[in-house]
């Protein structure tokens, strides 16, 4: 079995590629687990090359194969933000709640029409031959209060219409289903199956 290094600390995103990825001949184990402590400056201007720089110093210190993620909200009434800046958003090291009320304040009295949003998912795969991306995209709007406990990150404020819910609210098994993360890992695990 060939290990596959995730280049992340998020223990929510840990957990949830794992899940993602389960049932691929891969070994998946999260920087930590490999011993890596490595804070890697994100400086890229889209989601796709900070996803790739992460892969690249990660692969630079293993020589493994390497899977990184960046991921965000875009906020339409907010130009899109926050964008690549999502993790940093209100604060570097806010909690997620405080993150979520803080959004939500910034939305305050906007109608529905207004509120549309998406999460953004680029997932990129290093190794010794290959350097790719794939994109994600979930589409929804932000909803009017946070609501459910599964989930991280702006997931309680996340509405997906089809679903009458938020992120936050849907068991896991329907979240990988249909999440930006979902979309983009399981394209990632095709191509990690070619790999092999």
């Amino acid at each position: 079995m060939k290990t596959l290094i995730i280049a992340t600390k998020n223990k929510g995103k840990i957990r949830e590629i794992k899940e993602l990825l389960e049932g691929t001949p891969w070994e998946i184990r999260s920087m930590g687990e490999a011993g890596i402590d490595l804070d890697i400056v994100e400086d890229g201007t889209t989601f796709e090359e900070n996803a790739l720089i992460k892969a690249k110093a990660i692969r630079k210190i293993t020589g493994g194969v390497v899977l990184a993620d960046d991921s965000g909200l875009e906020v339409d009434f907010l130009n899109q933000a926050p964008g690549i800046y999502t993790a940093r958003f209100l604060g570097e090291h806010a909690p997620d709640a405080d993150r979520c009320r803080g959004l939500l304040r910034l939305l305050d009295g906007v109608p529905d029409p207004y509120r549309k949003a998406r999460f953004v998912c680029s997932a990129a795969i290093v190794s010794e031959h290959l350097e790719m991306t794939v994109r994600g995209v979930l589409e929804g709007q932000i909803a009017w209060q946070a609501a459910g406990a599964n989930g991280f990150g702006y997931d309680p404020i996340f509405w997906v219409p089809e679903y009458g819910m938020t992120l936050a609210q849907m068991d896991s098994e329907t979240k990988n289903r249909i999440s930006h993360r979902g979309k983009a890992f399981r394209a990632v695990a095709e191509r990690l199956k070619q790999l092999l």
